[in-house]
């Protein structure tokens, strides 16, 4: 039984080999630059874009928000604030602590 099973497979990469072969020489040898030709394009439209966007007055795209330096916050645990519930003893059998 398992040489049947190992025989099938053999076939079974054979016929796929086969199939694979036939399907890259069917391809050709290079391909047309139609997609190179329209990123071009499309690189030359963005460019242009950005010459005539960066003909404005820079101070306009700013966000006055974001140019301001955030307040600074910081949490209990780091400034050393301890809560009631910290200075509680712990839990269970001491004699382990």
């Amino acid at each position: 039984m398992g040489l049947f099973v190992i025989v099938l497979l053999v076939i079974a990469t054979v016929l796929l080999i086969r199939n694979m072969n036939k399907r890259l020489r069917r391809l050709p040898d290079s391909f047309s630059d139609a997609e190179q030709t329209q990123r071009e394009a499309e690189i030359a439209r963005l460019n242009a874009d950005l010459e005539q966007s960066g003909a404005d007055d820079p101070a306009q795209n700013v966000d006055q928000d974001r140019s301001q330096a955030a307040p600074a916050t910081t949490e209990d645990e780091v400034k050393g604030i301890t809560t009631d519930s910290d200075a509680l003893p712990a839990e269970g059998d001491q004699r382990r602590v």
